[in-house]
């Protein structure tokens, strides 16, 4: 350990101007035994650093390393675990505990009696000992007084000094005079003794000398303390003067204090009734506005605007601490409440009666005899809706003054906000409900004379009506509204002197497979279009308009109004009141979103009527619908996701959705119940026809529209249905084969799909493709048994010996297949009768075929293929079964081909 001390001083501590004073080897408690030294060490400049340091034996090497130190003030505690039993461990309280284990307890309790020491000396105690043994401090103290650390461990610590370069060089100089000063020490050592003994002898002597110089130094001294007697006499009596200067200059300083007391105290009241004047003082002007302030007026508004903002700020000054117990305070504060509350009622009657006016100036411009341009009834023949920018930008005029009221009277707010969505809620509620009225009488296609009004009517009655009870709902909430119903009434009593209507009320793949293309009405749909995309973009800019208008008019972008109105609204429609309502990021959407619904409740229910009424005029409408709706819903989004537009075209879409859902489950059910008639050919079946008009006017409609995935889905459906029906119907023919049906119904499918080029189809163009050419094989090869139906009999028989085992070479042996039947079975199929056997096939095949599909030739040309194949055939079996017999057939392929030609020309 010595020499580790050593290397450790030598190598770590001195380059620090450092010195080891205590070494323990430890590891640390409860790992993986990785040695380490703690040591205590000084610094040797003053003032004296004690240190505890952490080394650590380099991996690489046997050098070491100064890895960690802590200040010896910045240890608490020194924890020996026990005090009467060995034991390595130990504990160091530093910021945190470490946990030590030394390499013998003689090591650990050496490393705590130098921690014990150095502690006595240089942090008077502070280090606290647990669990050390007396015994071991008493060693460290013996005489138990603090001044014993001033032993051998002091001397190392402080008078130990190193030689200097000059001392050194002075203790060579005399060791040079005496050569034997290190051969013989103790010559050397008499020699500085007798040395030293002549020098004490001249210094008695020069002692005992200077007698006469200390005597006159004594006389000296005496006199020099009665001088000093003297002086000080006369600083006494200077002091006394002083101490009552002290004293008429401790009163000035009093009296300084006190004036400059008072003069703080004066700026500080000062400045406190600068404070109240400045931000508590409302002008005469003010007064005057928010008293008498004109509230119809531009500049009036704009005074009053000033004014309710100078009293805001007033009322909400922050009052310092006992301000609020002035009397004055009091009767401004009581002031400005008065004022308040007045101009509060004053401006809530101003906007009721602003509401009022408004609201009857529109509905009177709105009936009839009045020459406006927005005038549903003078001009009904016009599908828009009348424009409330005026009353916008008239009311807009008073936001500022409607933020004042938000922030004051929250109640008058609240009753305004109510009073307004209640007029409003009656002025759109006639407006719309005489909009969507020319909307139906413009599908409808009603013109002036009775008989139309009254087939108009017919559809209408059909539809489920809601107007009833959203008039009486109304009448409870606004009292007289009956004088702003639209026009519904007048139509439904006109609904008795129909006859019938216009046209079928639905429309089906089966009525328009029967229908020309003049009852398809094309124009019909396209005005339907129209009207339908009108009325949406004419209710688009409406309720975007007034929902920028309440936003901006209620100041409903900052802070949200969660009140008694609102509570009121999502009583009456729970659904809006959900728990995103409650969030503060969408307060005031929702408080839109509720002011909107409540009043364009009727927008929902007057759209799903109109979509009813298209749906119920053609149902091919609904892809109409659903187009253009999905296009406006997309819009709506993109514009604001959780607006009232967005949410409501989002459900109206759900029903347009629902709708073709109908429309398409119709088609199908109509297709399954199809019936055909036994005594005429199929042809190509209506649904099939049904079909292809409806891929042609769907992909129309939906060219590069948003919804493109719902149209893909209805087309699986019904190519899906229209197969397994032409193949029931195909079972079910009694008149046409079986194979022809399927061969021509295919092939039409086939060609409509090849000609669309319906991406999603293509799987089901393929099928019908292979259906349509596996048919028509079959076709053939049925009808060609007939015109050479004994030589195919014969020809079978012959295969059915071969594969029975019988050699090719010896079929000509055996009795019903010998050479003399099959000249006789040839003679029978001479090539007249051929001919005439192929005549009345094509006749027959004539009559299965039908004229639209016009397949005869293909499956003439088909046949011929078909027929010299088998001719082939037939030779090659006489050729291989009847070697050398020089039996041929009456007719060659040459003679086929005229044939069939002839008979294809003369036909």
């Amino acid at each position: 350990m010595t020499a580790i001390k050593h290397a450790l001083q030598r190598d770590i501590f001195t380059p620090n101007d450092e010195r080891l004073l205590g070494i323990v080897n430890v590891c640390k408690a409860g790992k993986k035994k990785k040695n380490c030294f703690l040591c205590a060490t000084v610094t040797t400049e003053r003032p004296v650093q004690v240190k505890v340091v952490k080394v650590k034996k380099s991996d690489k090497g046997d050098f070491y390393k100064r890895q960690m130190a802590w200040e010896l003030r910045d240890l608490t505690e020194v924890d020996a675990k026990d005090a009467n039993k060995e034991n390595p461990e130990f504990d160091l309280h530093f910021e945190k505990v470490y946990k030590w284990v030394a390499s013998s307890t003689a090591e650990k309790n050496s490393f705590i009696s130098c921690i014990w020491k150095l502690n006595q000396r240089y942090l008077r105690k502070k280090v606290e000992f647990v669990n050390v043994s007396s015994q071991l401090l008493e060693e460290s103290v013996p005489s138990g007084e603090s001044q014993s650390v001033t032993g051998a461990d002091e001397d190392t610590l402080d008078d130990y000094q190193e030689l200097n370069a000059r001392e050194e060089q002075d203790i060579e100089s005399m060791m040079e005079v005496c050569e034997y000063a290190i051969s013989n020490a103790e010559a050397f050592a008499e020699k500085l003794s007798s040395e030293l003994q002549v020098l004490d002898g001249a210094n008695i002597q020069s002692i005992m000398a200077s007698e006469k110089q200390v005597n006159i130094l004594m006389q000296l001294l005496d006199e020099a303390l009665a001088e000093v007697d003297t002086i000080e006499g006369k600083l006494s009596s200077y002091e006394e003067m002083l101490q009552s200067v002290k004293e008429q200059m401790d009163h000035i300083s009093q009296s300084n204090r006190l004036i400059q007391l008072s003069s703080t105290n004066n700026v500080h009241l000062l400045e406190e009734i600068e404070f109240l004047v400045n931000y508590m003082d409302l002008s005469k002007g003010h007064i005057r506005a928010l008293q008498e302030g004109d509230l119809s007026s531009p500049k009036g508004i704009e005074a009053c605007i000033n004014a309710s903002e100078a009293l805001l700020h007033c009322m909400n000054v922050a009052l310092r601490p006992g301000h609020d117990r002035l009397l004055a305070v009091k009767q401004q504060q009581l002031l400005f409440a008065e004022l308040r509350d007045a101009f509060a009622r004053r401006l809530t009657n101003h906007l009721n009666n602003v509401f009022v006016h408004q609201f009857y100036r529109a509905s009177y411009l709105s009936l009839p005899g009045h020459d406006q341009s927005s005038s549903l009834s003078q001009h009904s023949m016009e599908l828009m809706l009348p424009k409330h920018s005026p009353l916008h930008r008239d009311l807009l005029r008073y936001a500022k003054l409607m933020e004042w009221l938000k922030n004051t009277q929250r109640e008058k707010y609240e009753g305004l906000m109510g009073t307004y969505v209640d007029y409003m809620t009656r002025l759109y509620e006639r407006e719309i409900k005489d909009f969507f009225e020319v909307a139906k009488i413009k599908m409808t296609g009603t013109s002036k004379e009775g008989k139309k009004f009254g087939e108009v009517s017919v559809l209408l009655t059909t539809l489920p009506r809601k107007e009833s009870a959203l008039k009486q709902e109304t009448e409870s909430l606004h009292g007289s509204s009956g004088k702003l119903t639209g026009s519904t009434s007048s139509l439904n009593k006109l609904a008795v002197q129909g006859s019938s209507s216009r046209r079928s009320q639905s429309s089906s793949l089966l009525d328009m497979g029967n229908m020309s293309a003049s009852d398809l009405d094309v124009a019909d749909r396209t005005k339907f279009d129209k009207i339908f995309e009108q009325v949406l973009s004419e209710l688009e800019p409406l309720c975007l308009a007034e929902q920028d208008f309440i936003s901006k008019f209620f100041k409903l972008q900052q802070q949200p109004v969660v009140g008694g109105w609102m509570e009121a609204c999502a009583l009456e429609c729970p659904l809006l009141l959900t728990t995103d309502t409650l969030c503060p990021q969408s307060k005031w959407k929702d408080t839109v979103r509720l002011m909107m619904n409540k009043i364009f409740h009727s927008i929902e229910v007057e759209l799903n009527n109109l979509i009813a009424l298209g749906d119920k005029i053609d149902s091919f409408n609904s892809l109409y619908m659903l187009v253009k709706m999905s296009h406006h819903v997309w819009t709506a989004e993109n514009v604001d996701p959780a607006s009232y537009l967005s949410t409501t075209l989002g459900n109206v879409l759900v029903t347009v959705k629902r709708n073709f859902d109908k429309c398409i489950s119709t088609q199908i059910k109509q297709m399954e119940e199809v019936k055909i008639s036994k005594k005429s050919k199929v042809g190509i079946l209506p649904f099939v026809t049904g079909f292809e008009e409806f891929a042609e006017l769907a992909e129309t409609i939906f060219r590069n529209a948003e919804r493109r995935g719902d149209l893909d889905k209805a087309y699986v459906k019904l190519i899906r249905a229209v197969y397994m029906n032409v193949e029931k119907v195909a079972s079910e023919s009694q008149k046409t084969p079986r194979d022809v049906v399927m061969m021509e119904n295919f092939h039409h499918i086939f060609s409509t799909l090849s000609r669309l080029k319906i991406s999603c189809l293509e799987a089901e163009r393929r099928e019908a493709k292979q259906k349509y050419t596996e048919h028509l094989q079959a076709y053939v090869i049925n009808s060609l048994g007939q015109p050479l139906e004994k030589l195919n009999h014969f020809f079978e028989g012959v295969e059915a010996r071969v594969a029975q085992g019988v050699r090719e070479e010896e079929v000509s042996y055996q009795l019903a297949f010998n050479k003399q039947e099959l000249r006789k079975v040839i003679k029978e199929y001479p090539g007249k009768e051929v001919k005439k056997g192929l005549d009345n096939l094509y006749k027959k095949v004539d009559k299965h075929l039908c004229e639209e599909e016009n397949l005869l030739q293909v499956v003439w040309h088909s046949m011929q293929d078909e027929f010299i194949c088998q001719y082939k055939h037939f030779e090659d079996l006489i050729g291989r079964c009847y070697p050398g017999s020089g039996i041929t057939m009456d007719f060659t392929i040459q003679d086929i081909l005229e044939y069939f030609s002839s008979i294809a020309q003369s036909h």
